[in-house]
């Protein structure tokens, strides 16, 4: 199955030579150094990198959660000011609607953005479909398992119509064998949709077999080190990850994560 086309001239999402401070004086955090990055649309793009190295800090100013301290963030042209339905966010804990049934979960962002109630049930169900969860539409999160809870943050993402879905590392916390299925299950979507992706991941493996870009990043300040752009997002086979090409792009990676992990604790020996 192939990609969308590159759109030519405006990216889909730009970050103009962004940068983040936390705090003041001394004790002040450089989290990001300035990062220029395009993403096209329809393009799957994925962070990597050691642990705070700024991926969340970068996925949360696109989101409009935080400010960068400078440069700007562009979506489609223009300035990202704060949270926008456009965007939409999965985080490695759902942060699910206990109280709600799966489906009221769902359906409450269209009810926010003024669709009726049968309309929000309506599209509520098309994506709880998607996700493969119809039958689990009347359950409270609480009574499903965590792949399942993470397939109903994927859907109520879905069911606002965003342009872009900001994924911070979602199946983090999952089991190996879940995991696995969910990232096959995540391409499937994506195939269908062809919506931009923003993904935050600490797995190679992950990374290879989603995306269409890979942005390496380094120790703090984070900064982008290496870019790659993998074909294995294009293949609907899952044994893409056995092939050759896959072996040697991941152990090219490795090594490259490996320098800035030691880096990092590098830089947490001499605090």
């Amino acid at each position: 199955m192939g990609l969308p086309p590159q759109q030519a001239g405006t990216p889909k999402v730009r970050f103009e030579e962004v940068s983040k401070r936390f705090g003041d004086g001394p004790d002040a955090v450089q989290a990001l150094e300035p990062i220029t990055l395009d993403i096209a649309e329809g393009a799957f793009a994925c962070l990597l990198g050691p642990s705070g190295c700024g991926k969340s800090t970068l996925l949360n100013i696109l989101a409009g959660f935080e400010q960068p301290t400078a440069g700007r963030v562009l979506m489609d042209g223009q300035p990202v000011r704060g949270p926008d339905p456009r965007r939409g966010v999965v985080f490695q804990q759902g942060a699910l609607f206990t109280w709600m049934r799966v489906i009221d979960n769902v359906a409450f962002g269209p009810l926010a953005t003024g669709k009726s109630a049968a309309e929000a049930t309506r599209i509520a169900s098309q994506y709880l479909e998607m996700v493969g969860l119809a039958g689990f539409a009347k359950r409270y999160p609480y009574e499903l398992s965590g792949g399942m809870q993470q397939r109903v943050g994927i859907a109520r993402a879905l069911a606002n119509s965003p342009e872009i879905l900001l994924m911070d590392e979602p199946f983090a916390a999952l089991d190996a064998q879940t995991r696995e299925l969910l990232q096959e299950e995540i391409k499937r979507i994506w195939h269908e949709t062809r919506k931009t992706v923003l993904w935050i991941t600490h797995s190679i493996d992950e990374a290879l077999f989603l995306a269409t870009e890979i942005v390496v990043m380094s120790a703090r300040p984070g900064r982008i080190k290496a870019k790659f752009h993998p074909g294995f997002a294009q293949s609907d086979d899952p044994a893409v990850v056995a092939s050759a090409e896959f072996a040697r792009m991941k152990a090219e990676i490795f090594g490259l994560l490996r320098e800035e992990a030691l880096a990092a604790q590098h830089q947490e020996a001499q605090r």
